[in-house]
């Protein structure tokens, strides 16, 4: 199974920003397949705040639609039309492809509740990825 492609999200926190990338490893080192940060924000109308939780949401959620416009799956899985905060799941829509799957990897951080990395987690979520996750 060496050189199999298991793709992980990755998230991290810096002082000033939020980091997302879709990540797969090889033998030489990681490759990146897409990258999104919460200063590109500045360019979608969000000019300040780059590290709270709602940057870590629209952070994730750019992460997850640039991943799926690298697969051409784009078209094929939306993601969430309507953002209330209700649970999604994309395995649940009607599709004959299967949804690209990834593996979260948060690091040195402590997962506890309330955290930034779990909105970015939701928006990447929410914008088409399956990525495995538990209320």
């Amino acid at each position: 199974k060496f050189n199999n492609r298991k793709y992980r999200v990755v998230i991290r926190f810096t002082n000033k920003r939020c980091i997302c990338q879709c990540v797969y490893a090889t033998l030489r080192g990681d490759v990146v397949v897409a990258a999104a940060s919460s200063n590109e924000l500045s360019a979608f109308g969000i000019p300040v705040g780059h590290k709270n939780y709602a940057a870590a949401y629209s952070t994730g959620l750019l992460l997850a639609r640039r991943v799926l416009k690298n697969f051409d799956l784009d078209e094929k899985f939306n993601g969430k039309d309507e953002l209330d905060g209700e649970e999604y799941h994309v395995e649940d829509e009607e599709n004959e492809q299967r949804p690209f799957k990834c593996i979260l990897d948060v690091g040195l951080r402590r997962t506890c509740v309330g955290h930034r990395m779990w909105g970015a987690l939701k928006g990447a979520v929410d914008g088409g990825l399956k990525i495995q996750n538990s209320n």
